[in-house]
C-alpha cells in the first residue's frame, strides 16, 4: 500500500530543512589602495625626454585566510587621454594587459596582508597642459568578494623641492662643532605654501640651537622598531610661499656638535611641503624660554607660476640628503667574571656578559650587524638547563650544534647598538651534575669570528675582554680577573662600497642606550617611504659599518 504524506506535513519538513541549513558567511571585503595623488613633470621634461612617475596599486586582505578564488582588477584609462601616457612597469605585479582604454589584471588568489596589483609608469602627454588633471580608479571583482575602489589623482605639474648637500666634514673629535647650511630650491611649476625642514641625528650628534617654530622628538625605541634606536628628530615649519624657480636659504644658525660619546653617527635632513612631512614620534616642544624662529630667505627670485591647489612633489627623491660622521673615539668593553658554588644535583643561576665603559656608544644602524659577541665556556661538571634569548649553544671548538641545552660553549649576541654605559647580562641556569673542584671556564667579549671572538679594533684595552668563570673555587676562590692581552686606540676612518642590510639578532636586556632622542630616513628617515640609493661605508679599523643609502643629488 502506497504511503501518503499530507501537504501540511510536507511543508513542515521543508521548513525544518531550511532551519537546519547552515547560513553562508558574509562575503569578504577587500580594500584597494594607491597614492592619493601624483604629479607629472610637464612634457618633455628637464632632459628633453618625458620623465616617468611610478604609481603602485595594491589590494589589502585584512583577514587571516587566503582568498582562493580568481580576481579581476581594472583601471579605466579614458580620462588620461591627452594628459598622460601609460606603460606597464617591469615589476608590474599581477598578470596584466594594457590597452588604450584600460589596464586589466588577474590574480588567482589573494594572500593575507598587502599585495601589489600593478605598477604603472606615467609621463605627461606631448600636448598636455600644466595643471591638467585626471583620475585613475582601480576597481576589482571576484565571485564571493567585494572590493573598495581606490582613486589616484594625476596632475601635470606641481612643486619640486630640491635640497643642496651641505659642506660638512666627516672626520671629527668629540666636542667639534659644524654649521649645517640649508639651501633648497623649488624647481617645479607650482609654489609651495609652507616648508617643513626635518633634521634627524643619531645619539652622538647634538643640534645646539632650539627654535620656537620647531618640534623635537625621540623616535620609538621599542622592540618592534629597533632601527630607530638612538635617533632625534627636529621638524621646523618655515612659513611663507616658496615660488617656482627660486632658491632659498635658512638664515638662522644650525650647529651640529659631536657629543662626548660620539663615534659612528649620521644625519639626514630634508625639506617637505607643509603637510607632507613624515609623522614624528613623541613630539615635544622646545624649552619654555622665548627663542627666535627659524626662517628661510629667498636668494634667487624668479616669476612664479601660480596654482590654486598645491600638488604632490614631482620628485621626492631629491628632497633629502644624508651624511655620516666618524668621530675619533673608543669604547672599552669589559667582560664580567663569575664565581659560583653548589652541590651535586643543585641548579644555580648566573648572569654572563659585559659592560661598556665608554666613552663612546657603538651602533651599526645601517648594517644591523651585532656590535659584540659574548663567548661563554662552561666549566667541567656543569650542564646548562636554561638559555636566554640571543644565545645559542655550540660545540667546544665553536662549530654549529643542533641542541641548545647542555652545550659546552655558548655565543650570545648584542644586537646592533651598545650604549656608552650599557651593561649586557645573559641569565643562564646550570645544573651541577658533578662537583669538580676549581672548575674553570671563561667569559669573553669581542668581535664575532667563526671560531668565537676577537678583540675589537676600537676597544682601547684588550686585557679586560676576558674574565674567569669558576665553579666551586678552592678555598675562598680566586677573584675572577681579566687575562692579559693587547690594546689599541683606533678611530673610524675610510670608506667602502655598500652592502645589503641584515636583520639583527635578539639582544640581552641591559641598562639600554641613554639617548637624547632618535631618528633617520626609511630606515630610516621617516614614516614616509622614500627609498635612498648609493651609500657610504666607514671602516672602523678592520670592521665595516654601513652608512646611509642613496645620497640625493643637489639641484641644477
Amino acid at each position: 500500500m502506497r504511503k501518503r504524506i499530507s501537504l501540511l506535513a510536507a511543508g513542515a519538513l521543508v521548513a525544518l530543512g531550511l532551519a537546519t541549513t547552515p547560513a553562508h558567511a558574509a562575503d569578504p571585503v577587500f580594500t584597494l589602495a594607491g597614492p592619493a595623488g601624483i604629479g607629472l613633470r610637464p612634457h618633455p621634461g628637464q632632459s628633453g625626454e618625458p620623465q616617468k612617475t611610478s604609481v603602485e596599486f595594491r589590494v589589502v586582505n585584512d583577514s587571516t585566510k587566503t582568498f582562493d578564488r580568481p580576481s579581476t582588477f581594472t583601471i579605466d584609462l579614458s580620462g588620461l587621454k591627452g594628459i598622460a601616457d601609460v606603460t606597464l612597469a617591469k615589476d608590474r605585479g599581477a598578470d596584466c594587459k594594457l590597452t588604450a582604454a584600460a589596464v586589466t589584471c588577474k590574480r588567482w588568489a589573494l594572500w593575507t596582508g598587502e599585495t601589489t596589483v600593478v605598477n604603472l609608469d606615467l609621463s605627461a602627454a606631448k600636448d598636455s597642459k600644466v595643471a591638467a588633471t585626471a583620475d585613475l580608479t582601480l576597481t576589482g571583482t571576484a565571485e564571493g568578494a567585494t572590493f573598495k575602489a581606490a582613486t589616484t589623482k594625476v596632475r601635470v605639474g606641481g612643486p619640486d623641492l630640491v635640497l643642496d648637500r651641505a659642506p660638512l666634514k666627516a672626520e671629527q673629535k668629540p666636542g667639534d662643532k659644524q654649521n649645517l647650511s640649508i639651501i633648497f630650491a623649488n624647481e617645479g611649476t607650482d609654489p609651495v605654501n609652507g616648508v617643513v625642514l626635518e633634521m634627524r641625528t643619531t645619539h652622538g650628534i647634538d643640534l645646539v640651537e632650539q627654535y620656537d617654530n620647531c618640534s623635537y622628538s625621540s623616535d620609538d625605541t621599542g622592540a618592534g622598531r629597533p632601527w630607530n634606536t638612538g635617533w632625534t628628530t627636529v621638524q621646523c615649519l618655515l612659513e611663507g610661499e616658496y615660488e617656482p624657480g627660486a632658491v632659498y636659504g635658512v638664515d638662522g644658525p644650525l650647529t651640529l656638535k659631536a657629543a662626548p660619546h660620539a663615534f659612528i653617527d649620521g644625519l639626514t635632513y630634508a625639506v617637505y611641503a607643509a603637510g607632507d612631512q613624515p609623522k614624528a614620534a613623541k613630539n615635544r616642544a622646545p624649552a619654555a624660554a622665548p627663542r627666535d624662529k627659524l626662517a628661510a630667505a629667498k636668494q634667487a627670485p624668479k616669476a612664479a607660476a601660480r596654482s590654486a591647489q598645491q600638488a604632490a612633489d614631482l620628485d621626492p627623491w631629491n628632497n633629502i640628503q644624508e651624511f655620516d660622521f666618524a668621530t675619533r673615539n673608543t669604547a672599552d668593553l669589559v667582560a664580567t667574571g663569575v664565581s659560583l658554588k653548589g652541590k651535586a644535583g643543585e641548579t644555580v643561576t648566573a648572569d654572563f656578559g659585559f659592560r661598556n665603559d665608554g666613552p663612546a656608544w657603538v651602533a651599526y644602524l645601517r648594517s644591523g650587524e651585532d656590535v659584540a659577541r659574548t663567548d661563554i665556556v662552561i666549566p667541567a661538571g656543569a650542564k646548562v638547563t636554561k638559555v636566554p634569548a640571543g644565545c645559542r649553544g655550540v660545540n667546544a671548538d665553536g662549530t654549529r650544534r643542533d641542541q641548545t641545552l647542555g652545550a659546552p660553549r655558548y655565543f650570545c649576541s648584542t644586537g646592533h647598538v651598545v650604549g656608552e654605559k650599557e651593561t649586557f647580562a645573559y641569565p643562564f641556569q646550570l645544573k651541577i651534575e658533578t662537583v669538580v673542584a676549581d672548575a674553570k671556564g671563561s667569559v669573553t667579549v669581542g668581535q664575532e669570528t667563526p671560531e668565537g671572538t676577537t678583540a675589537q679594533r676600537w676597544d682601547p684595552n684588550h686585557s679586560n675582554n676576558k674574565a674567569a668563570f669558576v665553579i666551586n673555587a678552592k678555598d675562598t676562590g680566586p677573584a675572577p680577573t681579566p687575562t692579559a692581552g693587547t690594546s689599541a686606540t683606533p678611530a673610524p676612518t675610510g670608506s667602502a662600497t655598500p652592502t645589503a642590510t641584515a636583520t639583527p639578532s635578539a639582544s640581552a636586556t641591559g641598562t639600554g642606550v641613554t639617548t637624547n632622542g632618535g631618528g633617520l630616513a626609511s630606515t630610516g628617515s621617516s614614516a614616509q617611504a622614500i627609498a635612498l640609493g648609493g651609500a657610504v661605508l666607514l671602516a672602523v679599523g678592520g670592521g665595516l659599518f654601513l652608512a646611509f643609502r642613496r645620497k640625493a643629488g643637489g639641484h641644477a
